[in-house]
């Protein structure tokens, strides 16, 4: 008798539980794994959960997965990381995995496009995709032969160490006092050859687009489009609180003129911001895996997590497109940016709580699977002390 392919999720924030959700209302096999405290395990999706170490320690983390499908007969399963640090663990040892799992992240070559936003950036400009206008730095005192006014951003082309220590994305100069300051403070994160100078497009979470395809030989099997409407927090901010699906074709042909450029295969989500002087969606970020919102596409009519579990296991992907205005929403953190654009005049009350109508897909809260909500709320401290949201 075949035995049944089941999925392991890294990972157990809420993108993990969604992915649980996503597959476990298919009737998929579940696994959990993770370093800390999370909501996920608490899933009645979570068939079975092991802690596992941290996946900075690569060497103990690769030996672990080696054990856990050994040990619990979880050959060729298909394995899900949840975040870019697991992204990049899984693209630099996928042939050493190979052998054991079905990875749903592309190999480093490819992968290296999205995780460095320098090669994202430089690539998108051969394609002629057009980008916020970016600089490069070698030293301070090449800001004065850019043309960048006051205020823009200095950020990081790798995310991971900068916001583990600045517990931002990204550093706002607004005057040539702090442009002293921030530069020292990020080269006093990473190197200066990690340091990029960016210009601020206006509109904010207005403007913000994504493009989330499933993609393979070129070409784009399912997909979804959204506007992320509110995030937190509302400038520069490191996660969505508030998206909904929308019509936009011109991001589709863009997206996919990147990708097929690098080869990928699997899930993705590439983010874009409509610049109001000119109308152009413009290029900020790619990102290899499942995103925070990724549920939105199971009441979208899409369920990309299971479309890309379908293709790995060898099975036909169905998709007769998507619905627009579906919209979805993690309340502990929406509720909470909400009241400050309603504090700031930004949002009226009224506002938001019409913006809460129709077809709604929660991050969290399920009534058939409630307790990771609860859970939720019981850790909500534990939660902003160690992720900031």
């Amino acid at each position: 008798m075949k035995r049944q392919a089941g999925a392991i999720i890294v990972g157990g924030h809420y993108q993990g539980l969604g992915a649980l959700k996503s597959l476990g209302e298919k009737g998929v096999p579940l696994c959990l794994i993770d370093h800390e405290l999370n909501i996920g395990r608490f899933s009645k999706y979570a068939h079975r959960y092991y802690p596992c170490p941290d996946i900075e320690s690569e060497e103990y983390f690769l030996n672990f997965l080696i054990n856990l499908a050994d040990e619990n007969n979880l050959q060729d399963w298909v394995i899900y990381p949840t975040d870019d640090e697991a992204v990049f663990f899984f693209s630099r040892n996928k042939d050493s995995l190979a052998a054991y799992y079905r990875i749903t992240t592309p190999a480093w070559d490819t992968t290296r496009y999205a995780y460095n936003k320098k090669l994202t950036y430089q690539l998108a400009t051969d394609l002629g995709i057009p980008i916020p206008r970016t600089y490069y730095p070698e030293k301070l005192d090449d800001f004065w032969k850019f043309n960048l006014s006051y205020p823009f951003l200095i950020k990081p082309s790798i995310v991971k160490k900068f916001y583990k220590v600045a517990r931002r994305k990204v550093f706002v100069v607004s005057n040539e006092q702090e442009l002293h300051q921030l530069y020292h403070r990020a080269c006093e994160i990473i190197p200066p050859a990690e340091i990029l100078f960016q210009e601020i497009i206006p509109g904010g979470s207005a403007v913000q687009y994504s493009f989330c395809p499933m993609f393979k030989e070129g070409k784009v099997v399912a997909r979804i489009i959204a506007r992320r409407l509110r995030q937190h927090p509302m400038d520069f901010g490191h996660a969505s609180t508030f998206v909904e699906t929308v019509n936009c074709p011109e991001l589709e042909e863009s997206g996919t003129k990147l990708l097929k450029a690098i080869k990928y295969y699997g899930i993705a989500e590439l983010e874009y911001m409509r610049d109001p002087r000119d109308g152009q969606f413009k290029l900020l970020e790619v990102n290899p895996r499942i995103w925070g919102w990724h549920t939105i596409s199971r009441r979208a009519g899409v369920n990309m997590v299971y479309c890309l579990f379908q293709d790995l296991i060898g099975n036909e992907i169905e998709t007769n497109g998507y619905i627009a205005g579906i919209k979805w929403v993690r309340l502990t953190t929406d509720i909470a940016t909400a009241m400050k654009e309603i504090y700031r005049r930004n949002l009226t009350f009224r506002e938001y709580i019409r913006s809460l109508s129709g077809e709604k897909e929660y991050a969290v809260w399920s009534s058939a699977d409630p307790l990771p909500m609860i859970m939720e709320l019981l850790l909500l401290p534990y939660f902003w002390r160690k992720k900031g949201f």
